[in-house]
């Protein structure tokens, strides 16, 4: 007999019950789903003899129960439109359930707190609410935007919601953090069989060594949402072939007694690096044979765009995809301040850029026109001569790193680390703005993910050892030339740029406004400033995070500045306490002002220094606050910098 097909549409929502279901009077919710699944089985041969399926409102709950291989019907949609179609009876199943937090198999496992949980599926938000009650960070990832409205809507503190799911986990793996528990309940059956291999390698990714991944596989019916079978020694296959380790295995009977159904709950743990990152870096840092600075330069520009710039990333399977135009213009500032110091970078390098392969025409003509290390920065916009410049200092740099650096920095056993893939694209004349679209024009750079991911999450580490390798070399270039080189000189010219110089236009627009007649607020205390109270405050520090990107600045009083929040981060609460006067001041400073440049940086540094953030034109205050949100958390797990709290 041919199956019927059943096409989910909201109209399923407006019916009435099954003949012969209870009342709900008095029954828990178990029993009363139980007593549903009876009566719906025994309507089976009606609904075969052309009984309207449209006309019962319960069949959503039914499809969570597995009833429709009782009845023998598919379901067309996908299962993100299904649950989109039924978020709300979805998520009143979901939410009636236990969360695996409070399940003893789980319990005595969980991380210590504070810790970052990522609930991958997060459905509902039942397990993403219970564990930021117990005091962890979350980040709740989920496909569906019914279940993701659903979750918002009842939403506790601590938890972030990305717009992500399973294989890819793209977005999830943007935001640069390393999680102490990724759980993954009761969604690997929808995980196609084909795809299982990729999305095991994504989960594993996201933890940090010694991370847990928790898992609860499905066995029984389909439900009629696209599942597929699953089994216990798949996931034990992918533990091995990864290298994580098998802590825990245990078999459950189904939390809704549905006899059809039973579960298997496995908790993993990644051991040491989980990925080789750091002793492949040790290398190329301290061992690998150096003729000039140039591995030292790349590696360092790579790591300040992965720790500052990783929204201009683009995820693939085993790498990401970063503009070359962009390592060229992190080459730039990172050489122009050693160049302009006459610190040598090679044997033969005495003064200024004499005998290094970037430095060509279009470097001498960017100090023919004046353009500083500080000017050239995501989102500015060169005209004329200083434009045609800037354009030519970037190809030569970006031929000179294809060239050489990213052809010699190899593996221990040989094979190239970093492929380019250069373009000849043509670019405006006139006008240049260091965006996306022009640093891509260059053409493309991938970089391993697991250098990438470790470069993003331990730059404060990394960093360091490069800069002190660095001026070994240049100590060691300098002495062979019979010079002596001033320790001071060197640390200035190896600074990444001056935050003094970062604030002068927020605190320029500040004092206009108060000129005009306009108030301006602190953003944590919400008392009016005048000029003489004024602070510029790097809502996240720059002692931690050396930003000074237009969101990042923000008005505060002198007092909590210099004597309260100082270098710290603020906490979460202080941050959504300060939500609503941070949103006024971005868009009464910089989004609505007449300068048509201005809104355009601010929101080009936004999407280049803040991973979470999507790349449309439309972005919403929300968005950019909840991504500054997501930032601060990766600050604070990955660098464990002290927090401040307003209320206190």
């Amino acid at each position: 007999m041919r199956r019927k097909v059943l096409h989910s549409s909201p109209a399923v929502l407006s019916s009435v019950p099954p003949v012969g279901a209870p009342s709900r009077a008095g029954l828990s919710s178990h029993s009363y789903f139980s007593s549903c699944d009876l009566a719906l089985r025994r309507q089976r041969k009606r609904l075969y003899c052309g009984l309207d399926i449209e006309a019962y409102h319960w069949l959503p709950l039914a499809l969570e129960g597995g009833l429709q291989s009782y009845w023998g019907i598919a379901v067309s949609t996908p299962p993100h439109n299904w649950y989109d179609s039924h978020a709300t009876y979805a998520a009143t199943l979901y939410d009636q359930l236990l969360p695996i937090s409070r399940q003893e198999w789980l319990a005595d496992l969980l991380p210590d707190r504070p810790a970052v949980i990522f609930d991958v599926g997060a459905g509902s938000g039942r397990d993403a609410r219970a564990f930021a009650g117990l005091g962890y960070e979350v980040v709740a990832i989920e496909p569906s935007s019914g279940l993701r409205d659903h979750g918002m809507a009842t939403a506790a503190p601590g938890v972030r919601w990305v717009a992500d799911g399973l294989p890819g986990l793209a977005a999830a793996a943007r935001l640069g953090l390393a999680a102490d528990l990724v759980c993954v309940n009761a969604v690997w059956q929808h995980v196609h069989p084909s795809e299982r291999p990729r999305a095991f390698r994504k989960m594993v990714s996201l933890l940090k060594s010694g991370g847990l991944l928790v898992m609860t596989l499905r066995s029984g019916p389909d439900s009629g949402r696209g599942d597929h079978p699953v089994h216990s020694t798949e996931i034990l296959a992918l533990a091995r072939d990864h290298g994580v380790q098998v802590i825990r295995v245990v078999r459950a009977d189904d939390p809704l007694s549905r006899s059809e159904v039973t579960w298997t709950n496995i908790v993993l743990r990644l051991p040491d690096d989980g990925a080789g990152a750091l002793p492949l870096l040790r290398h190329l840092i301290l061992s690998d044979a150096k003729s000039a600075t140039y591995k030292l330069g790349l590696l360092r520009a790579l790591c300040r765009m992965a720790d500052g710039a990783a929204g201009l990333a683009t995820d693939g399977e085993d790498h990401v995809t970063v503009p070359l135009g962009l390592v060229g213009l992190y080459w730039l500032r990172l050489y122009m301040p050693l160049i302009a110091a006459n610190l040598p970078q090679a044997p033969g390098n005495r003064r200024g850029g004499k005998g290094l392969g970037f430095a060509g025409p279009g470097w001498d003509a960017m100090f023919d026109q004046d353009v500083s290390q500080r000017d050239l920065r995501i989102g500015a916009t060169f005209v004329g001569p200083q434009a045609a410049a800037i354009q030519a200092a970037l190809k030569d740099a970006v031929d000179h790193i294809c060239r050489m650096p990213a052809t010699f920095l190899t593996y221990p056993g040989g094979g190239r680390i970093l492929d380019c893939s250069r373009s000849t694209g043509r670019r405006p004349a006139g006008s240049f703005t260091l965006g996306q679209e022009a640093l891509e024009s260059y053409g493309v750079m991938r970089v391993p993910r697991h250098l990438w991911t470790a470069m993003a999450q331990l730059a404060c580490w990394i960093e360091p050892a490069l800069v002190s390798e660095w001026t070994r070399l240049v100590r060691t270039y300098a002495t062979s030339q019979g010079r002596s080189t001033e320790s001071d000189v060197i640390a200035a010219a190896m600074a990444w740029s001056d935050p003094d110089r970062d604030v002068a236009i927020s605190r320029s627009i500040a004092v206009k406004m108060m000129q005009g007649g306009r108030e301006v607020r602190c953003v944590w205390s919400g008392k009016r400033l005048g000029p003489q109270n004024l602070d510029v405050d790097h809502c996240l520090p720059w002692s931690a995070w050396p930003c000074g990107d237009l969101w990042n600045l923000m008005p505060a009083d002198r007092t909590v500045n210099q004597h309260s929040k100082r270098d710290r981060l603020p906490s979460s609460q202080a941050l959504q306490d300060a939500s609503a006067r941070i949103e006024e001041w971005w868009s009464e400073a910089y989004l609505s002002r007449q300068d048509g440049l201005l809104p355009g940086r601010f929101l080009m540094e936004a999407q280049a220094s803040l991973p979470a953030l999507s790349s449309r034109a439309d972005i919403q205050l929300p968005e950019l606050f909840a991504a500054v949100d997501l930032q601060r958390l990766r600050l604070r797990q990955n660098q464990g910098v002290p927090e401040w709290d307003s209320r206190r």
